[in-house]
């Protein structure tokens, strides 16, 4: 059994916006597995425990290029927030976007490879990168990075630095434009119901009928009678529906118009999403947190040893 720490549990809780009891409860039951846990809190208090779960911690920003028919969208990560607004980050940030959508770079290590000089560092983008970390004093590294050509025209959108989304489309530009904006908002992940991953969909489903399990011993506990197999099947299937199309961009109601789905505006414009991107920054990353009770008494169980 594994042992469960008030770091666990108050990590588990800022993902969350469970209570803590709960927490505890829910990493208890999953043997300490973070990912387990936030599943049990989600069968227990349905989504709420999952509003939070986004939240993203680690820093950087996204950037895109777009020159015609070739765009380029890159995730850049540093250590400080304080960084993200230095202009000699942003200036590499940006060019590594350029280099990306003129260059077509197979991995980060050729990305890397390619020649750029700034502030005096080169003659590669990699260079540029170690002299920058030497001179600012602070980690950073290029995470991710998309290309996109030949498939249609492209509209980016960044929402501040933090969160870049690029459209593949066919049709009105400003439709396609809005299109980014609404996506940067709503994060959708996939154009239709059809197309959100199996995986994702077997996911919600199992948090359903784990629900719906719940509801059943409660019922019990409490001298009720217990819904019908065929009733709680619907439940199940009702939940999944009710997901895909909170996820689906075509089905997801137009943030600048909610009387209308995004796949109305977009035929009324005689527009076409063909494939989006998005980025957010630090997206799957923990952050590191600094446990500073703990560093105070390390530092006077120290002083007392020196003593």
């Amino acid at each position: 059994m594994a042992t469960i720490t008030a770091s666990m549990v108050g990590e588990l809780r800022a993902k969350t916006d469970a209570p803590m009891m709960e927490c505890k409860k829910a990493l208890t039951e999953a043997d300490g597995n973070m990912d387990k846990a936030e599943e049990l809190l989600r069968i227990k208090l349905g989504n709420k425990a999952g509003k939070a779960s986004g939240r993203i911690t680690a820093e950087g920003v996204v950037t895109a290029f777009v020159d015609g028919d070739a765009g380029a969208m890159i995730e850049i990560n540093c250590e400080t927030d304080f960084v993200t607004k230095n202009d000699s980050f942003l200036a590499m940030a940006n060019a590594a976007a350029m280099l990306v959508a003129k260059h077509n770079p197979a991995d980060l290590a050729a990305l890397g490879a390619l020649a750029y000089e700034q502030d005096g560092f080169g003659p590669t983008l990699e260079d540029v990168r170690k002299g920058l970390i030497g001179k600012i004093g602070e980690n950073m590294s290029f995470r991710r990075f998309k290309r996109f050509a030949g498939n249609g025209k492209l509209a980016s959108y960044l929402h501040g630095t933090r969160i870049g989304v690029m459209v593949e489309f066919e049709g009105d530009d400003a439709s396609a434009k809005d299109v980014a904006m609404h996506i940067a908002a709503m994060k959708p992940v996939a154009i239709s119901s059809a197309d959100v991953p199996a995986d994702l969909i077997e996911k919600e489903r199992a948090v359903a009928a784990g629900k719906a399990e719940e509801d059943r011993k409660t019922a019990e506990a409490e001298g009720k009678k217990p819904q019908p197999a065929d009733i709680v099947a619907k439940r199940i299937e009702g939940g999944v529906q009710k997901y895909l199309k909170e996820v689906s961009l075509h089905n997801q109601a137009f943030v600048k118009n909610d009387k209308q789905t995004v796949e109305q505006m977009l035929k009324a414009a005689n527009t076409s999403i063909k494939g989006f991107t998005l980025y957010v920054v630090g997206e799957g990353i923990e952050k590191k947190v600094d446990d500073f009770a703990a560093e105070v008494a390390a530092q006077v169980a120290a002083a007392k040893a020196a003593a």
